[in-house]
């Protein structure tokens, strides 16, 4: 039994990735989403417009953090509301001509909202409320986008990861290696089914959820269809990358795991980005969910169309070509690995004296 037990302890000292994540990540999750964990709102941002901006501004509470692109849209629309919540730089407007002060809430930023209409009623009617995009600050409607978000990371990165690590322990892979093509036609390949059968569920779900529960579609198709695209192609991009790391189906999940729980838990779709400490928030922010949430979110319930959103589909845009070409050279390199220096000048050197022979 003794010499059993020191066979195990020997084998899970040699696997680092099982050993990793049984004793680094549940001590950083507890950090990260310890501190990620918080549904209140301390500071919306919030812009100003009227003619009695610098006068309100004084009174206002701590939560409403005035931003310096106050009354600015990308449109040069300067006084209308639903413009500058648009634009997605701010949660709140505040228009400072109108007694009492109108504030003009984003209801797609539900936990934003929520916290504005408690400050709201607590201001002694220094303000009025009125919430656009989702006036009765339906839950459904917030999520439902979110959740088809988060379906599409699930099939792009463990469905795709799974595939490719199969082929690798049936052997199949390495058939690969001998054909005249470049990896990345050979990648083209492997993602293009679950490309289609991603956007067949996307397509699916958010049809579902147009008819259950109510969910409004604004904005163009065009510009949600763009931004699902880029999206998949990202996370597409996250499952091969897992898989060129991972040699059985067991560790494909694992890795594919580290990328989904922080999208899960910090891009917005659980716990608001406005209530993380700068600390936690920046991870938000390079989490390809994230984006899309936005560019969903502003389609569907705002009406926001690419003059609004192209800055989010530039980051999705950037992070699949990013993403795939480190997959690709990855996979590559997994398809015909590169043997150490010493070994090539010994090939060298060998092929040299049989030329000289």
């Amino acid at each position: 039994m003794r010499a059993m037990i020191v066979k195990e302890f020997r084998e899970l000292a040699r696997d680092h990735r099982t050993l990793a994540m049984t004793l680094v990540l549940p001590i950083l999750l507890l950090v990260v989403f310890g501190y990620a964990a918080n549904f209140n709102v301390d500071q919306v941002p919030t812009a100003l417009i009227g003619s009695n901006t610098q006068t309100v501004q004084d009174r206002l509470p701590d939560l409403f953090e005035v931003t310096e692109l106050t009354g600015s849209t990308s449109q040069g629309d300067n006084s209308n509301p639903e413009q500058i919540l648009r634009s997605g730089q701010v949660d709140v407007v505040l228009d400072t001509s109108a007694t009492p002060v109108t504030a003009y809430i984003d209801g797609s930023a539900l936990f934003a909202a929520q916290s504005v209409q408690i400050a709201v009623g607590q201001s002694g009617g220094l303000l009025q409320s009125e919430v656009l995009f989702n006036p009765d600050l339906t839950t459904s409607w917030v999520l439902v986008p979110a959740i088809a978000g988060l379906i599409m990371a699930l099939i792009g990165t463990i469905i795709t990861s799974i595939g490719l690590v199969r082929e690798k322990e049936t052997g199949t892979i390495e058939q690969l290696a001998v054909l005249p093509i470049r990896p990345s036609a050979v990648i083209i390949g492997k993602i293009a089914p679950y490309f289609v059968l991603a956007t067949a569920d996307i397509t699916i779900v958010t049809l579902l959820g147009l008819w259950l529960f109510g969910v409004p579609f604004n904005g163009p198709v065009w510009v949600y269809a763009l931004g699902a695209g880029c999206f998949l192609l990202v996370v597409l991009g996250f499952g091969v990358f897992a898989s060129t790391v991972s040699t059985t189906t067991g560790q494909a999940i694992q890795t594919a795991m580290f990328f989904m729980f922080p999208q899960i838990l910090l891009s917005g779709m659980v716990f608001p980005l406005d209530a993380m400490p700068w600390g936690v928030r920046w991870i938000g922010f390079i989490l390809p969910l994230t984006y899309f949430i936005k560019v969903a979110l502003g389609v569907l319930l705002q009406g926001a169309g690419i003059a609004e959103l192209w800055p989010n589909l530039v980051v999705l845009a950037g992070m699949a070509l990013v993403v795939l070409s480190a997959a690709t050279l990855r996979f590559g390199r997994s398809l015909a690995p590169r043997q150490p220096r010493s070994v090539r000048r010994s090939e060298a050197e060998a092929a040299t004296d049989r030329e000289a022979a």
